[in-house]
């Protein structure tokens, strides 16, 4: 298995990837739309037998503080390779470039038994005012306070279209 930056060779296997893990392809064309619009600040691949497996991108969050945020979305992983752990090596490697980017806080809107594994919490994300909230909306900060007070974060226009 090796997790590597994704390439533009490789958007035809994550479109396919996202779409399959998802069952539908809304998530592929928000991927898509995001690279569009120069919005993939970290985007990493897994990679099994020269074949894409995984998918993970992290996109820029405005916040109203200057707070360097991104938001986590989506995380992809095909449907006969869940739960092997590779959802979590992406993320263990995005957290670690996201950080090394000065990334302060990360934002996911995502499954609340899931993303606690590696440190999200929702209760972490009750600082932060976006369009989302309850359970599913969860935080992780990378920098020690980043989420202290309260921030309002802008998401990439990419997320409008959903």
């Amino acid at each position: 298995m090796i997790i590597r930056p994704a390439a533009p060779e490789d958007h035809p296997a994550i479109h396919a990837v996202v779409a399959a893990a998802f069952g539908q392809p809304d998530e592929a064309d928000l991927v898509d739309a995001l690279r569009a619009d120069g919005d993939a600040l970290v985007e990493l691949v897994a990679v099994e037998d020269e074949a894409v497996v995984g998918h993970i991108l992290f996109s820029p969050l405005k916040t109203d503080t200057g707070a360097k945020f991104a938001a986590l979305a989506p995380l992809s992983v095909t449907p006969g390779r869940q739960k092997d752990g590779l959802g979590t090596m992406l993320m263990q490697v995005g957290h670690e470039l996201c950080r090394a980017a000065g990334i302060e806080a990360l934002i996911v809107l995502g499954h609340p038994a899931y993303y606690p594994q590696v440190g999200y919490s929702a209760e972490a994300a009750k600082t932060v005012r976006a369009p989302f909230k309850g359970p599913s909306f969860m935080a992780l900060a990378l920098q020690p306070g980043a989420l202290d007070g309260p921030v309002t974060v802008t998401y990439a226009t990419a997320f409008e279209l959903k």
